[in-house]
């Protein structure tokens, strides 16, 4: 049975192309934004395994007691702190701190285009792959589960879907590309379609 290529070289070529940022309201064009709103930075890491015959990406699942995104599917980050050098830095301390990986890990490959969020974090994905196995570890009350998935699967468009629902009284459209038990959608399905995006350029 062969072997999935190591996807390093398709993807450092892919961030090599320019690309282009993405927001919370590239489906939704009338959706108004507020006044003077500022950005904050945050980072988050794209950590691709090249361990074994599939690579695969890490992903979480974010526990259901928090009180922003309960439950949903997202990848570890966050907000940058006045202590991170820069979102390379906040993504990797992140990933640390949700899933257990070890900062040396991650061969960090690039950056995609800064994502928008509706709740006006400028958001920049760390893209990086990890060539040995770790154990990861959630952290209590934040992650309730890591898993993974085919990279190819987020890297195949024909496996987006455009879906809505209600929000703020609005009628609001959003990427979705799901697999199995897993419902990935909003802000980390955006981001991934852009990188297949890039990579299928």
């Amino acid at each position: 049975m062969p072997t999935t290529p190591d996807p390093t070289d398709l993807l450092r070529a892919a961030l090599r192309r320019p690309g282009t940022g993405s927001s919370d309201f590239d489906l939704n064009p009338d959706a108004s934004l507020p006044e003077g709103r500022k950005l904050r930075p945050a980072g988050v890491l794209v950590p691709i395994s090249v361990v074994g015959d599939t690579p695969r990406l890490i992903l979480t699942k974010r526990s259901s007691a928090l009180q922003h995104h309960p439950g949903q599917i997202a990848f570890p980050g966050g907000k940058q702190d006045d202590g991170d050098a820069d979102v390379t830095a906040t993504a990797l301390r992140e990933a640390q701190e949700e899933i257990g990986l070890p900062t040396d890990l991650p061969e960090v490959l690039g950056h995609l285009p800064t994502h928008e969020t509706v709740t006006s974090f400028s958001v920049t994905p760390v893209v990086a792959i990890l060539r040995a196995p770790f154990q990861p570890v959630p952290e209590p009350g934040e992650v309730d589960e890591v898993f993974s998935v085919p990279l190819a699967h987020v890297l195949n468009p024909a496996n987006y879907i455009v879906e809505s629902r209600r929000w703020r009284g609005q009628k609001r459209y959003y990427f979705t590309v799901p697999l199995g038990p897993y419902y990935i959608w909003g802000a980390t399905a955006r981001m991934l379609r852009g990188l297949a995006a890039q990579v299928g350029e």
